[in-house]
């Protein structure tokens, strides 16, 4: 089976990370994944610290294996998340939306393995500096708030520049990805999209159903112009989104205002008018619901089965 450094620093099976995906990511789709072998995540952005500190629990119920909490450090609760992990034993936490500069400390002495996310060379050189164990390198076509670069593009020009374990995110689904995603130099990788179609993943029926229906130009970039650009799908509310940011008598706050508790709408009510629906650009390729353990099985198989024809064919 597919193995790489990764795996061994973390104690996972596969080189294969669940999404930390924000109101989404709880203790049942993370310890579902982590059984699977991969590495499941729990969201820190929830109902508030003690929801976190429930879920953890539930995941640690659930599975013996490695999991993690995924800590958004613009959030107004971070400091108290970051603390929180320490007092539940958690072992592995990945960060995004800021810099985990006044944390590391503590989490080093607490024995935390720490995977910033980043979206630039500069940025994951700047991880390293303060002892980040890897690094996730995300490009543009992922779901949710985005970089400007592309993961074809961004994961061959971090790996050069660090010297710790690179994983790749954006626009992977499959093991056609995750094979193209080694290639490129990375030692694993991380998959949000599709495990929102995860049996155990319990966003509302809309969501999904919304996934399924999805092209291949199914998704748009909203929030330019409040420098938070984030990809979902395209849905009533995302192009209503859009008209107000063109719209030059609309106002920045006006903006915010409409777009404030959309993912919960999304989320938890399949609200279309009022909801985002945050997805990366491979959201054309869900077509079926399946249990984590049968995405995390795929991507794997159908990474190990392509690359092992391709070198077959360059072999000969």
């Amino acid at each position: 089976m597919l193995k790489s450094v990764i795996c061994n620093i973390l104690g996972i099976r596969y080189p294969v990370f669940q999404g930390g995906m924000a109101w989404i990511a709880d203790g049942t789709l993370a310890a579902a994944v982590s059984e699977a072998g991969g590495l499941g995540l729990i969201s820190s952005v929830n109902f508030g610290p003690e929801a976190v500190r429930e879920e953890i629990r539930k995941a640690r119920a659930l599975t013996d294996k490695p999991f993690g909490v995924n800590i958004m450090l613009a959030a107004t609760d971070a400091a108290e998340i970051a603390s929180l992990v320490v007092e539940e034993g958690v072992k592995i936490v990945t960060t995004g939306a800021g810099s985990p500069a006044q944390y590391m400390e503590m989490w080093k002495a607490a024995g935390i393995k720490v995977i910033p996310v980043v979206a630039s060379v500069a940025y994951a050189l700047k991880m390293q500096e303060l002892g980040a164990t890897a690094v996730v390198a995300e490009g543009a076509e992922s779901g949710g708030h985005i970089g400007e670069t592309h993961t074809m593009a961004l994961v061959p020009q971090v790996v050069d520049a660090v010297d710790i374990p690179v994983i790749a995110a954006g626009g992977i689904f499959d093991g056609r990805g995750a094979a193209a995603a080694f290639m490129l130099g990375a030692c694993g990788v991380q998959v949000g999209t599709r495990f929102l179609m995860a049996k155990e993943c319990r966003i509302h029926p809309v969501y999904k159903e919304r996934l399924m229906k999805a092209s291949d130009i199914g998704t748009m970039v909203t929030g330019r112009s409040l420098q938070d650009a984030v990809r979902g799908l395209k849905t009533p509310f995302a192009k209503q989104f859009a008209r107000m940011e063109a719209d030059p008598s609309v106002s920045a706050e006006e903006i915010r205002a409409f777009g404030t508790g959309s993912l919960r709408k999304a989320v938890f009510d399949g609200d279309l008018s009022g909801g985002s629906f945050l997805a990366g650009e491979v959201a054309g390729m869900c077509r079926k619901e399946e249990s984590a353990r049968e995405i995390v099985e795929d991507i794997i198989l159908g990474a190990e089965k392509v690359m092992k024809e391709k070198s077959q064919i360059y072999g000969s």
